[in-house]
């Protein structure tokens, strides 16, 4: 019985020895391997196929686009500095967020304002304003009125704003009467300052230019004070054009 047994693993493990060896056999591929040409004409298939394409095509920015993300990321550098970076949450990010776009648009709107001269409360109200004149209506007052009269009677009425007014076209007048300048209506205000040739006329009419374009076309109010100090400039420039 103890042979039989010696002789079962004898046999098993001859077995076990020779299917280890028979795994580890190496084989070898001798099969004739073809090789493959590709030609220009196959790259066209693939080049016109819309699933080979792997570019991603990159969209231009406008000029808007790329002024406004400047202008939001010095913003943001301002805010960061001040606050922190991260440190802003719940409605102070909200206004964080929301404060470039107002700023951008502030500033838009007045660059419109200021080149453009154009009235802010007729674009917001819709109403016509009853002291903006065009044109026409400024010819007729520098050809047909008595801007001295206009003048007395808008400063009795306290509408110093639109004395002011008068007291630049009425310059206007006197300039184009002396021949210093060729008034016409289309001309804007810069025009006639190139056309005084006398340095000290240039000067204070300048001087009287830039006063009535804040107080008239950038619409602030004065008061009977203001306007004594500032109407001595025009009152000087037609003395010494008289």
């Amino acid at each position: 019985m103890r042979k039989l047994k010696i002789i079962i693993l004898f046999i098993l493990f001859s077995t076990y020895v020779y299917s280890q060896q028979d795994s580890l056999s190496i084989h070898y591929d001798d099969s004739k391997i073809e090789l493959q040409q590709i030609t220009k004409d196959d790259l066209k298939q693939y080049k016109g196929d819309s699933d080979f394409n792997y570019v991603e095509a990159i969209q231009e920015e406008s000029f808007l686009t790329r002024l406004f993300r400047w202008f939001n990321n010095i913003i943001i550098k301002i805010f960061e500095y001040i606050f922190g970076v991260g440190t802003a949450t719940g409605i102070l990010k909200f206004i964080l967020t929301v404060i470039p776009y107002l700023l951008l648009a502030t500033l838009i709107f007045l660059l419109l304002k200021f080149f453009l001269k154009v009235n802010s409360r007729n674009i917001i109200s819709g109403q016509q304003n009853t002291t903006t004149f065009q044109f026409t209506e400024e010819e007729h007052l520098i050809k047909n009125e008595d801007l001295n009269v206009l003048i007395e009677n808008a400063i009795k009425h306290q509408k110093y704003r639109l004395a002011i007014r008068y007291y630049y076209l009425l310059s206007l007048k006197k300039l184009n009467e002396s021949n210093l300048i060729l008034w016409q209506p289309q001309k804007t205000n810069e025009d006639y300052i190139s056309e005084i040739k006398q340095e000290h006329l240039k000067s204070d009419f300048c001087n009287i230019t830039r006063i009535y374009d804040y107080v008239w076309y950038g619409e602030f109010e004065i008061d009977g004070y203001k306007f004594e100090t500032l109407k001595g400039s025009f009152e000087s420039l037609n003395k010494t054009i008289n």
